[in-house]
């Protein structure tokens, strides 16, 4: 509780610290409320991606998307908590596919399908350079936040949309950072090494502003690690010697076993439903 009202404060670092020595893990005494467990991922999920750690984010809603999933039926037979943790699930897709976005770590193949059937179009359009689209992920996946003061004047100290705009001006700020970093990096997966020049005529830049977005990539690069464990490294990596930038590709290799788990639950699902209808009595009616 504590941890969301935090968040809502915009305080990210204390929501964390509220629950630093919580374990987020199936068989936690927290799983034996599930509706405890998923808020206090998602709270926590929303801290790490405003303090820019964003692969715990991922990590942290790819678990629990994950165990989502698997409990769905769970859910479904609790109309009270169905709406919801329904709801909490397309908030946490909603930034998961801004973490994505900032920090394109390998996600599991179940939460990648679920991404592309809710937010694909919205992924597209950031792809193709929409910077306006990030607003509506973050206004889709964010918390109603809250106001540690009371002001008589609507325009003061938040401006005219509370707390709430103030919370979307810091993150704009860190998408306006971010904005020139997908170009970059589609220009260096094309090459294993590329001069700076030639770098800075693609960008259309200064040589000195290119060697910024470099360094800032690489910041950013580190940063969005978070102290994530399972995943420590984006899809590409790069070092400057004097004028020549020279280009490492680190894509971590496809793993199907995701995607043959996930039709095996879905077919057990199916062999439920079948079997179910078949052993429903049928009721005979006698005719005259």
């Amino acid at each position: 509780l504590s941890s969301g009202i935090n968040a809502e404060y915009g305080d990210y670092h204390m929501a964390l610290s509220c629950i630093e020595h919580v374990q987020f893990k199936d068989k936690d005494m927290m799983a034996l409320v599930p509706a405890c467990q998923i808020t206090a991922n998602y709270y926590a999920g929303f801290a790490y991606l405003m303090i820019r750690k964003y692969g715990n984010t991922i990590q942290l809603y790819q678990h629990i998307l994950g165990y989502m999933q698997r409990t769905k039926q769970f859910f479904q037979n609790r109309s009270f908590q169905a709406d919801d943790i329904n709801k909490k699930n397309e908030q946490m897709l909603a930034l998961l596919a801004i973490a994505s976005t900032f920090c394109p770590l390998r996600l599991d193949e179940s939460v990648n399908i679920q991404i592309k059937e809710k937010q694909g179009d919205k992924v597209a359009r950031i792809q193709h350079g929409d910077m306006a689209v990030y607003d509506d992920l973050f206004f889709s996946g964010c918390p109603k936040f809250l106001s540690p003061v009371v002001s008589e004047n609507p325009t003061s100290p938040f401006g005219s949309s509370g707390p709430r705009g103030l919370q979307l001006q810091v993150f704009k700020a860190e998408v306006e950072q971010q904005r020139l970093i997908p170009t970059l990096r589609s220009f260096l997966k094309l090459y294993t090494s590329i001069p700076i020049s030639k770098l800075a005529k693609f960008l259309d830049m200064h040589e000195n502003e290119v060697r910024c977005c470099l360094m800032a990539f690489k910041h950013k690069k580190e940063v969005a690690k978070g102290d994530s464990t399972e995943q420590t490294t984006m899809d590409i990596d790069f070092y400057v010697d004097k004028d020549m930038v020279h280009i490492s590709d680190t894509k971590i290799a496809r793993h199907y076993g995701d995607y043959y788990v996930q039709q095996v639950l879905k077919l057990k699902e199916s062999n439920k439903l079948i079997l179910g209808a078949a052993l429903t009595p049928v009721v005979a009616t006698n005719t005259v």
